[in-house]
C-alpha cells in the first residue's frame, strides 16, 4: 500500500511530493472507536461535565450516561436498540477532548511562555499595511464583487514573490528538519473533516460545503491541510519504529469565518489563503516532546524573519474540541501597534487518530497514535507582519537577510509592470 512506502522508506522522501486519491481519502472507519471506558465511567462524569463548561463546548455527558443506561436496557432486537444506538454515538462524538492539568487552571487567561526578539519603540509614522501596499501597488482588495467578494485580495508583483519566497524557505527548513512533503486535495469528504474535530453543519459553520446537487454528497472545502494528511493515514497501522511520522504541506485553505472588528480589517482575515502545515504522528508517549519540538521549530523561523512576538500557552476555551494543548504565537505588527497571531500549534493526543482509525503496532499489541499539528507560515498574516515591521523611510520595504536568496532581492518598491485597476461604467 502506499502509506507503506511512507513508512518503509521515509528517508527517501525528502524531495517528492505525493498526491493523494479522492478514493483513499474515502475510506473512513464507519464506527470510530471512542474511548468509551472513560466516557462512560459514572465516575468520570463531573470532571468531563467541567471540562465541556471550561471549553465553552457543546457536548452533555449527563445525556451520554443516560442513553448508555437506556441501551443496556433495550434487547438488540428491540426496534428502540439501533436509534438509540444512533444517539448514544452522536452525543459521545460531541464531547471535546481532554485539557491538560496545566492548561486547566488559566481561567481565561493564556499564559505568556516567552518572547523572542526585541520590540520597537512606537514610531507614530510606522503605517498600516493597506496604507503601505496601496501607495506601492502590491494589493488589491477593493472592487472584488464581481469576482471572488468580500475578504478576498490580490497579491501584486513583488509581494506575490515573497509570498512564494516565504513558501519555499519554510518549506526547505521543514525537509532539513526531517518533515516528509505531501501535495494534498483541497476537496474533502465531510467525515475527514470533522473526524479532526471540526464542525461542517448549521449556521455557525466556518466550512464550506459543495453543492451535493452538482458534486456528490457531503463533500467540503479543506480548513487547513491537517486535515487531508490526517485523512491519508487513515484506518492504517503504523509500525512504532517508524514514529513519529512528521508531514508537510502547502495548501490553499478554505474558512467561512467573518469579522467586523477594526483590527482584523484588509488581509488579517480572509476567505481563502496560502499555508504551510506541520502535521505529526507520534506515541503516546512522545507526544508532549513532539509539540515542543514543532513550538520550536516555529519560533526558530519566525525569529530568523526578524520578527517581535510572544509565544502564548492557550486556556481550556480557547482549545477547540480537539487540542490537548495549544501554544499561539502572536506577532507585533508595527503598523497597527498590537499583536497578531500568526501561528499555533496542538496536541490532539488521540481524539483524531481515534476517530480516523490511525494506529501504532508494538510488539504484539496496537494502539491508537497521538496527532499533533502545527503551522509553519500562514501567508496573509505573516505578510502583514513582515511588511509593516520591514518599511523604511524612504517607502521601501526591507526583505529579511534569509529570504534575499529565494527573491534576488534585498527591498520591495513600487510596482510598475503590472496595470492598475480602473472602473468603467457601462452606458445601456
Amino acid at each position: 500500500m502506499i502509506l507503506g512506502k511512507i513508512v518503509e522508506s521515509g528517508s527517501h522522501l525528502h524531495r517528492r511530493f505525493f498526491h493523494i486519491s479522492r478514493s483513499l481519502l474515502w475510506n473512513i472507519t464507519q464506527c470510530p472507536e471512542l474511548d468509551t471506558d472513560y466516557l462512560c465511567n459514572p465516575h468520570n462524569a463531573q470532571e468531563i461535565s467541567d471540562n465541556i463548561t471550561a471549553r465553552k463546548g457543546v457536548g452533555d455527558i449527563n445525556l451520554v450516561h443516560e442513553l448508555k443506561q437506556k441501551l443496556s436496557q433495550l434487547n438488540t432486537q428491540d426496534t428502540m436498540y439501533e436509534s438509540t444506538q444512533k444517539q448514544l454515538y452522536s452525543e459521545l462524538l460531541k464531547i471535546p477532548n481532554r485539557t491538560h492539568p496545566e492548561v486547566a487552571g488559566y481561567n481565561n487567561d493564556p499564559k505568556i511562555v516567552k518572547e523572542v526578539g526585541n520590540k520597537p519603540n512606537p514610531d507614530t509614522d510606522l503605517k498600516e499595511f493597506q496604507e503601505i501596499t496601496k501607495r506601492l501597488k502590491l494589493v488589491r482588495t477593493d472592487q472584488l464583487g464581481n469576482l471572488s467578494g468580500n475578504k478576498s485580495y490580490y497579491l501584486l508583483g513583488e509581494l506575490a514573490e515573497l509570498e512564494h519566497a516565504l513558501v519555499r524557505y519554510v518549506v526547505a527548513d521543514l525537509i532539513k528538519n526531517k518533515f516528509e512533503l505531501i501535495s494534498v486535495p483541497d476537496i474533502l469528504p465531510r467525515e475527514v473533516i470533522e473526524g479532526c474535530g471540526m464542525n461542517t453543519r448549521g449556521a455557525r459553520t466556518q466550512v464550506y460545503t459543495l453543492d451535493e446537487r452538482l458534486h456528490g454528497p457531503d463533500l467540503c472545502l479543506s480548513g487547513t491541510s491537517e486535515m487531508a494528511l490526517a485523512g491519508y493515514l487513515s484506518n492504517q497501522t503504523l509500525s512504532h519504529d517508524r514514529l513519529p511520522l512528521k508531514l508537510a504541506a502547502v495548501s490553499r485553505c478554505y474558512r467561512a469565518e467573518t469579522s467586523n472588528l477594526l483590527e482584523e480589517r484588509g488581509i488579517y482575515r480572509v476567505h481563502e489563503f496560502t499555508k504551510v502545515e506541520m502535521f505529526v504522528v507520534s506515541s503516546p508517549e512522545a507526544s508532549h516532546d513532539v509539540l515542543e519540538e514543532i513550538r520550536q521549530i516555529q519560533e526558530g523561523c519566525f525569529g530568523s524573519l526578524g520578527l517581535h512576538f510572544k509565544v502564548l500557552d492557550m486556556p481550556a476555551h480557547e482549545l477547540g474540541a480537539q487540542a490537548y494543548r495549544k501554544y499561539d504565537i502572536e506577532a507585533w505588527l508595527a503598523g497597527r501597534q498590537i499583536y497578531g497571531e500568526i501561528s499555533s500549534c496542538s496536541n490532539c493526543l488521540d481524539y483524531q487518530s481515534r476517530r480516523l482509525g490511525v494506529r501504532y503496532s508494538k510488539n504484539d499489541s496496537v494502539g491508537f497514535v497521538h496527532t499533533l499539528n502545527g503551522t509553519a507560515c500562514a501567508i496573509p498574516r505573516l505578510l502583514i507582519a513582515l511588511v509593516e515591521g520591514g518599511q523604511q523611510k524612504n517607502g521601501t520595504i526591507a526583505i529579511p537577510d534569509v529570504l534575499h536568496k529565494y527573491m534576488g532581492k534585498n527591498v520591495i518598491g513600487k510596482q510598475k509592470k503590472i496595470p492598475e485597476l480602473k472602473l468603467i461604467k457601462n452606458k445601456k
